[in-house]
């Protein structure tokens, strides 16, 4: 069964009597066709209003869903291919953070990405997608490796931000992050990066200081989640509805500020209900920017991306 958000039950209630009505069709030979056509009209319309007019708090959720594609059903997909590469050759591997080289489009790039996990055993195997130290130490041997072969760097975002434990500040969260944010400024190749659900705070900048930086239709990007933001502000998380409004998290928002680049289109009612046709769409738009960097032949991809995010924030 699918799994539907508190704002989807009046949808929810049709979709179960749309399988009802189906399954009642099959079993006695009775055809309802044209019943079943009319609550599918009507359950596609109550999707388009509710999907909408989403509100930031039910973007959240949306980009928090489940059962939305994740790193490695992205590529499944888009980098069969891929060769892991692990470890960051200090501490240990952090398997929070995947990446590899991988062949896309006849071009031989580098990818990494956060990757929360399918099911109870995967989630907790990837940590939820929260970084420890070594994740983050990992993504930056790697953006070094593919700056030293001229391969570009394809990053995938999907994170509630970096993990807070004692361990983690214990082995250098801090300085993992800030150096990760240096490398992807200063290196010489060019780096597209994709919020394809959360992207939290510095755990998401870590990887998403690049050359273009993409959300998909109902993902978020902030430094800090509404829950997060309500507990320090309102002293308590039942706030968390206003303080997604006030931190401008959603793609559409985050696109007016001019943090991003661009936004990835989803099918109706959220990349979870179509996941290969919201992949195939990333797919798209990374040929498609890829070939735009190469061909404009920028002469410092490096400057390039120092400017862009110097430029975040002026004329506001």
């Amino acid at each position: 069964m699918p799994i539907f958000l508190d704002f989807e039950k009046p949808i929810a209630e049709l979709e179960e009597k749309i399988a009802e009505l189906q399954q009642l069709s099959g079993n006695n030979g009775v055809s309802i066709a044209d019943e079943v056509r009319k609550l599918q009209l009507k359950a596609e319309k109550m999707l388009k209003q509710t999907y909408g007019k989403l509100t930031a708090w039910q973007k959240t959720q949306v980009a928090r869903h489940p059962e939305r594609p994740h790193l490695k059903d992205y590529c499944k997909i888009l980098f069969p291919d891929l060769l892991p590469l692990a470890g960051d050759r200090y501490f240990g591997e952090d398997q929070a953070i995947i990446g590899g080289i991988a062949t896309f489009h006849e071009r031989s790039v580098m990818i990494i990405g956060h990757e929360k996990g399918s099911d109870t055993s995967s989630r907790m195997r990837h940590n939820f997608g929260m970084a420890l130290p070594e994740g983050y130490r990992k993504a930056r041997r790697l953006m070094e490796m593919a700056d030293r072969f001229g391969l570009p760097i394809i990053t995938l975002v999907d994170t509630p931000g970096a993990y807070p434990g004692v361990e983690a500040e214990a082995r250098g969260q801090a300085e993992a992050i800030a150096k990760s944010i240096e490398t992807c400024l200063r290196l010489r190749v060019p780096i597209i990066s994709v919020v394809i659900g959360e992207g939290g705070s510095g755990g998401a900048i870590a990887l998403a200081s690049a050359n273009k930086v993409f959300m998909l239709e109902n993902a978020i990007y902030s430094v800090i989640s509404p829950e997060g933001c309500a507990s320090i502000l309102w002293r308590s998380a039942n706030y968390s509805k206003e303080a997604a409004e006030a931190l401008k998290l959603t793609a559409d928002d985050l696109l007016q500020l001019r943090v991003i680049d661009g936004i990835i289109p989803e099918p109706l009612g959220g990349a979870h209900r179509q996941p290969e046709q919201t992949i195939q769409s990333v797919g798209q738009m990374l040929q498609k920017t890829l070939d735009e960097l190469y061909t404009k032949s920028l002469s410092n991809y490096q400057e390039h991306r120092q400017k862009k995010f110097l430029a975040i924030g002026h004329g506001f």
